[in-house]
């Protein structure tokens, strides 16, 4: 049974993801797909295999998690299951430790060494959806928000824009704590209102179109926030309506720059550590471009020296 671990990340159309899979799951059980969302893996599968408080030891609760995993996945083994997706965004960390620290998922490597011993191997690939920095830090500062947070200081926002921490960090970590897995990255640009097009990246399958389009917590528009947010809270919002842009033109820009490297460094090999999946409806150029006949050239050479003749 191949074993797919979807990371995520938060913020980059997840959970509209997982509400597809959830949605046509019958569906794909025909196909021999099955998936386990959060509805599973936040219900006491994984209790153990990150160290927490508790009166038990971490030791004994972390073998007992790898039981427990393995034998849910050898109930998916014999009801037929060829290919298991496994789809959630808090295995690599939570949004607000990414606030609090002001850096991307710090803790990754140590989280997926662990879930790498809980699995015992048996995890065949890794897909991770990323995307720009700009547009990740506000959609996530607008969650926050939503559930209790202050508006970011100017200082806070100059903070994030300067991080020197991006997605190619994250992407190394997770590789280092799981060699010779698999790690497929999926843009959150490309991806992220098609989640049948995901799937048929991650299980070469024929992904069923029903429930493709869904949207689940999209990032409320300013009007919204301020009906959300107490009086005395929404002052520190701008005027008007539409997105919410945070960061300015300087920050935007330096965001925007290291999204771009991060995109270069994925395109040129990633150091053999991931793979870039590219949009298959619009597939990059070969070796040999397309010859388009819209200006003279060689061709044309022994016609072009002809003289005009007299009279």
């Amino acid at each position: 049974m191949q074993t797919c671990l979807h990371l995520g990340a938060h913020r980059c159309a997840t959970t509209s993801f997982q509400e597809y899979l959830r949605q046509n799951a019958a569906e794909l059980e025909t196909q021999e797909i099955g998936f386990w969302g959060p509805r599973r893996t936040r219900n006491g599968l994984f209790h153990g295999v990150l160290p927490t408080p508790s009166v038990g030891n971490s030791q004994s609760l972390a073998k007992r998690a790898q039981g427990r995993i393995r034998m849910n996945l050898n109930q998916s083994r014999e009801r037929g299951v060829q290919q298991l997706i496994i789809s959630d965004e808090n295995l690599i960390g939570s949004t607000r430790a990414n606030l609090r620290l002001g850096a991307l998922y710090s803790g990754v490597g140590e989280r997926m060494a662990r879930y790498a011993e809980a699995f015992d191997g048996q995890i065949s690939s890794v897909a991770m959806n990323i995307r720009s920095l700009e547009t990740y830090w506000t959609s996530v500062l607008t969650y926050a928000i939503t559930r209790g947070h202050r508006i970011p200081t100017a200082m806070k926002l100059q903070n994030l824009a300067e991080g020197s921490r991006s997605w190619r960090d994250v992407i190394s970590d997770i590789a280092c704590a799981m060699p010779g897995v698999e790690i497929k990255v999926l843009p959150f640009e490309i991806f992220g209102g098609r989640p049948e097009m995901q799937l048929e990246m991650l299980s070469d399958c024929e992904a069923p179109r029903s429930h493709a389009r869904v949207r689940l917590n999209a990032s409320l528009r300013l009007e919204d926030l301020r009906a959300h947010l107490l009086t005395n809270a929404a002052q520190g919002l701008p005027a008007g309506e539409g997105r919410w842009r945070p960061f300015d033109e300087t920050q935007c820009a330096m965001l925007r720059e290291n999204y771009a490297d991060d995109l270069m460094w994925l395109a040129a090999g990633a150091d053999g550590l991931a793979q870039l999946v590219q949009d298959p409806e619009h597939p990059a150029a070969g070796l040999n471009l397309p010859q388009t006949d819209v200006t003279r050239g060689r061709p044309h050479d022994k016609q072009d020296r002809r003289l005009a003749g007299s009279g």
